[in-house]
Formats: structure tokens, sequence, C-alpha cells
């Protein structure tokens, strides 16, 4: 990696090899490796920032599929209730809760509420009947529905909850990378000869 190599000059330079080296020439290469780690450190923090930016989103993302699962799930409990009300309910006609008479005449399609039927008492409780029977089976068609959406929405926000963690992990390496070549530097730096920080005399 650059940074080991940046690292192995740095080594060079404190070697008792170069001792003898004119230390105007030292300093020159050890302010090169010095910029060229600041540039390291520079695009760690940059691979950082990115990182986290692409966490915010995806957490952002989640948080909405979040809600609307939530949206979903309030839906489908209200629904289940009404079904749960339903079925609970005597199986003797009479006792069967329907829409009312006006209700009934407003929602139910022509055919089932004409005159003749509305004057055949009869026909009437039956034809009532049957529109209860396929309202309910609308609504439990909503809720199987509700349900498929629900388990989609938990696919997307278990991917996406990966995705985070994967991030995550990603950062807390660069951090530690970061770290590292921190901590090289500090044990590198304060030994280099004081002859090092000589400052060329003006031509």
């Amino acid at each position: 990696m650059a940074e080991d190599q940046a690292i192995k000059h740095f080594q060079e330079l404190v070697s008792s090899d170069l001792t003898i080296v004119d230390p105007t020439s030292i300093q020159i290469r050890a302010n090169a490796l010095v910029a060229r780690l600041k540039a390291l450190n520079r695009n760690a923090n940059a691979a950082t920032r990115a990182s986290k930016q692409a966490t915010t989103e995806a957490r952002h993302d989640m948080d909405q599929t979040h809600l609307g699962l939530q949206n979903l799930l309030y839906e489908k409990r209200h629904l289940e209730r009404e079904i749960d009300k339903c079925r609970q309910f005597a199986s003797i006609y009479q006792d069967v809760p329907l829409y009312s008479l006006p209700e009934f005449t407003t929602l139910a399609p022509p055919e089932a509420r004409s005159d003749d039927v509305l004057q055949n008492v009869h026909q009437l409780m039956l034809n009532r009947l049957s529109f209860e029977l396929v309202e309910r089976q609308r609504l439990d068609q909503k809720r199987k529905e509700l349900t498929a959406q629900k388990e989609e929405l938990l696919k997307h926000s278990k991917l996406k909850l990966a995705t985070v963690e994967s991030v995550k992990m990603q950062i807390e390496s660069l951090m530690k990378a970061a770290a590292d070549i921190q901590k090289k530097v500090d044990e590198l730096v304060p030994a280099l000869p004081p002859s090092t920080a000589t400052t060329p005399a003006p031509t």
C-alpha cells in the first residue's frame, strides 16, 4: 500500500546508513514524505466522510421504509380486527351484521337492489347476504395484499440494514487504518536527527 511505502521511506531516512548524507537532502526527502502522508490522510478522511454520507442516506431510506411498514401494519391490524368481528358473529343469518338497508341500496350493484328485489323481503335478504360476503372477501383479499406488501418491505428493510452494517464496518476499517498511519507517523517523526531541521542558507 502507498502508506506502507511512505513509512518505509521514513525508516530509510532515520537509518544509520544515511547519517552521512547531506542534511539538506534528508530534509527535502522528509518534507516530500510528510506531504505524501498528509495526502494519504486527506484521502482517508474523504473516504470516511463519503462512507458516513452513504450510511446517513441508507439510514434515511430505511427509516422511510420502516415508517411505510408501520402504516401498513396499522392498516392490516385494523382490517384483521374488522374481519375477526365478522367471524365472531353467530352463523344464524339474522344475527349476522349487514350493511344497513340505505347503505345496501347505495353500494350494492343495481341488479341486486332493483325495485322487484326491494319489494321481495326474502330475495332482499339473500342479496344483502351475498353482498356482505363479497365485501368480506374483498377485505380479506386486501389483507392478503397488505401482508404481501409487508413481507416485501421487511425484505427490503433487511437488505438496507445489511448495507448499513457493511458501510459501518468499512468506516471502522478506514478509521483503524488512519489511526495506524497516525501512530506510525508519531513514532517516526520525533526520531529524525536534529540536523534535519537545519534550514539551508539563502543563496
